[in-house]
């Protein structure tokens, strides 16, 4: 068997996650141009699900409070959000795209295991930069830069996110 390419990860990516917004959500979302790094800046939401076995890594789901309401409102059909239904939605979402890509290559290559999601909130910042000054506890987290991040939105702009790939 040949080893799994990471074009062919990020494309799974890319598909699940537009299949998801379409399926749970009949929400049409659009890639942009993949970055050859781990860049969450300004990520208000963070879900995070570890891979093991052939490939090992992580799967990040990272938006904004504003796109992560739209979000939950549309995943859970709620009229009014709170911070445990967006937690609730982002866990959802990064489940579901991390999911796609262990019963693909589950199938194919056997020994895919995901982990449990979790969902941060705060500012994630690349492990690279100085920290923050001393000022008390910033809800900031250091993440390795070595992956890829894709940006979504959709037609209207009114959701944005990334989905990253460090594997």
């Amino acid at each position: 068997m040949s080893a799994i390419s990471f074009e062919e990860i990020m494309f799974t990516i890319m598909s699940a996650t537009q299949d998801t917004f379409k399926s749970y959500m009949n929400i049409d979302c659009y890639a942009g141009k993949v970055e050859k790094k781990i860049n969450p800046l300004g990520s208000d939401v963070v879900g995070i699900i570890g891979v093991a076995g052939d490939r090992v890594g992580y799967i990040l789901f990272a938006t904004e409070r504003e796109s992560a309401e739209q979000i939950a409102k549309a995943l859970l059909m709620l009229e009014e959000t709170d911070d445990e239904s967006i937690n609730d939605a982002v866990g959802e979402i990064s489940n579901n795209i991390a999911g796609v890509f262990k019963t693909k290559y589950h199938e194919q290559y056997g020994s895919v295991a995901l982990g449990l999601p979790l969902v941060v909130s705060g500012r994630i910042r690349p492990i690279t930069d100085p920290p923050e000054p001393e000022s008390g506890h910033d809800g900031s987290m250091s993440v390795q830069c070595k992956g890829v991040t894709i940006p979504f939105t959709t037609m209207d702009g009114t959701i944005n996110f990334r989905v990253m790939v460090y594997m």
